[in-house]
């Protein structure tokens, strides 16, 4: 038994997670490629491998013949007789290969092919465990900057963050652990390259699985999110279980389970919203805290006109719209914001028509561009007309148009 072998191989199946099978293979190969550097070809060479003991056996397959012409592949009958007196000329012998009789260089080459084979297959390892997380949240340790870019160690594998995936204003330290989102494992002559981001909103989703019981099992799902890394983000729940509240599932007893989550995320806002098959109720929620008074959507064209309290029409914006270009994002419909005042002055509207009513308005009539012109008094709604009077018509879409100017309200 080659117990120094069989120590070695265990060795590097637990360390590198390399199976046996593979070490073999490479050990065979490696074998056979320090024969062919010692005798020139090993077309006949042969390795057997006792997978049990790590004993091996290395043969070259000789033909017996008279006179030889070729000392590789074949072999006299004298020499063969004091190997097998069975021997008869046309017989095929097996010629034991001494493998300690090979010279330096065969030797070295031979261990280069081992090494390269394990190298090889410890990248093929480390890219399929890294391969299988992606789209997922790992933790890590910050190494080092390399530029504006950050290398964080994941265990078995380096990962890069880039600029542009790093929240503005978050500074992070060597040795300091965090949470990242794995974006991309690419398979690279050099290894993997794994990269990472801070900025997605799938890492907020993945956090609030991890830590809220409800949403892991299924009870409370996450049906939007929409997030300005750094500064707010907007996420829209609902509950498969009437008796369980979907955001106060997210939120935890005295804020528990989002706080540890604004605490991994520095200090980012987190708004939490229920979810509602109603566009209406849907952008109501989603404006949230600003109070709505009514609102007017359109499934088929994907926008709204939403009226607020003048008040509120700065809260509802938000500093520089972000509050509005979350909701947009959220909801996915084109939101136009006025203000009580605003919607009054508008030639022949009126806003106390179409407050919102669970009873009035169902999923399929509710908010419908026809009934907004069902109330105009004989005018077509002119945008050009309001400008002259001041009025400047806010609007998010959902992307990343300039943000607007914010508006502000007297009294």
């Amino acid at each position: 038994m080659n117990k120094e072998l069989m120590e070695a191989l265990d060795i590097l199946e637990k360390e590198k997670d390399i199976s046996k099978e593979t070490l073999f293979d490479a050990i065979e190969n490696s074998l056979i490629t320090a024969c062919k550097n010692h005798f020139g070809k090993a077309d006949n060479v042969k390795v057997e491998i006792d997978k049990e003991t790590c004993d091996f056996l290395c043969y070259a397959e000789k033909e017996v013949v008279e006179e030889v012409e070729d000392d590789v592949l074949q072999i006299s009958l004298e020499d063969a007789r004091e190997l097998s007196h069975k021997a008869q000329l046309g017989d095929m012998l097996h010629v034991e290969i001494k493998s300690r009789e090979f010279g330096r260089i065969a030797t070295q080459n031979a261990k280069n092919v081992i090494l390269q084979k394990i190298r090889e297959e410890e990248r093929s390892v480390i890219y399929n465990q890294y391969y299988e997380k992606e789209k997922d949240v790992v933790t890590g340790i910050v190494q080092r900057h390399i530029g504006r870019n950050i290398s964080i160690n994941l265990g078995k594998a380096d990962a890069i963050l880039n600029e542009s995936e790093q929240v503005k204003g978050e500074n992070f330290r060597p040795t300091e652990r965090i949470k990242v989102y794995i974006l991309e494992v690419k398979n690279t002559p050099k290894g993997p390259r794994i990269l990472v981001s801070r900025t997605h909103p799938e890492l907020v989703k993945r956090l609030f699985e991890a830590e809220v019981t409800e949403i892991k099992d299924g009870t409370v799902e996450i049906m939007s999110i929409a997030r300005e890394a750094g500064s707010r983000t907007k996420l829209a729940v609902r509950s498969t279980n009437p008796n369980v509240d979907a955001v106060g599932a997210c939120v935890g007893i005295n804020g528990a389970r989002v706080n540890s989550i604004v605490d991994e995320l520095r200090g980012e806002k987190i708004d939490i919203v229920n979810w509602d098959e109603n566009p209406g109720n849907l952008i109501q929620n989603a404006l949230s805290p600003a109070k709505i008074v009514a609102v007017f959507a359109d499934p088929d064209e994907k926008t709204a006109k939403v009226v607020v309290p003048d008040y509120q029409l700065s809260l509802a914006i938000g500093k520089e719209g972000q509050n509005a270009r979350l909701a947009a994002r959220l909801t996915g419909y084109k939101i136009d914001i006025k203000s009580e005042t605003q919607a009054k002055d508008a030639v022949g509207f009126r806003y106390e028509d179409y407050v919102y009513d669970d009873e009035e308005y169902d999923d399929e009539s509710y908010g419908s561009e026809d009934g907004y012109e069902e109330y105009d008094e004989g005018e077509a709604y002119d945008e050009e007309a309001y400008d002259d009077e001041g009025y400047e018509e806010e609007v998010y879409e959902n992307d990343n148009d300039e943000e607007p100017e914010e508006t502000s309200v007297e009294g």
